[in-house]
């Protein structure tokens, strides 16, 4: 018995043997190697896909929670940019008191962003109500103040005198200034 084949079959044979042996070399040698190297370089991304996650929820609640600290203290940072006029301060509170007068202490330290100030005052009271008036108003003024203690009260007559200092809040003119 005798097998016949053609020509056309052993050709075509033979080249799918020749397929058959690059598709098993170029699976063996390059896609079952890369393959393993995606799966690492996937999980990989997965972790660091998490961590940006985290991190940018961090920063959205942190961005939230900062614009909501700025709706709330707006009068204070827009106080802490006006510079303190002494002038206008005593043209401002001369009704709570007889006389008033404003004088800048010179500055002690160069650390402080603030100014310090000295306020005189003479009342023709009975009680130090106009004081604490004073006080509440300060509050609501347009810079960031804070009345310093000792406060001295001097009774002569029916007339009280009182003294203080106060430090005026605000921001350094140049923020880029090295200390």
């Amino acid at each position: 018995m005798k097998i016949s084949i053609s020509r056309q079959n052993i050709y075509l044979l033979i080249v799918s043997i020749f397929l058959l042996i690059f598709v098993l070399l170029f699976s063996f040698l390059v896609l079952i190697p890369e393959g393993k190297e995606y799966r690492e370089k996937r999980a990989t991304l997965i972790k660091e896909q998490r961590s940006l996650r985290e991190y940018q929820n961090f920063h959205d609640e942190t961005l939230e929670f900062l614009k909501e600290l700025q709706s709330e203290n707006r009068a204070i940072i827009t106080a802490f940019d006006k510079s303190f006029n002494s002038v206008k301060f005593e043209k401002q509170y001369k009704s709570y008191f007889s006389s008033l007068s404003v004088s800048k202490i010179p500055q002690i330290t160069k650390e402080d962003e603030f100014s310090v100030y000295e306020v005189n005052t003479t009342s023709q009271i009975s009680s130090p109500k106009s004081f604490y008036e004073f006080l509440d108003a300060i509050n609501k003024s347009d810079w960031i103040v804070g009345v310093n203690f000792p406060i001295e009260f001097i009774r002569e007559g029916e007339l009280i005198k009182s003294s203080f200092s106060i430090k005026v809040y605000s921001n350094a003119k140049d923020s880029n200034k090295s200390l």
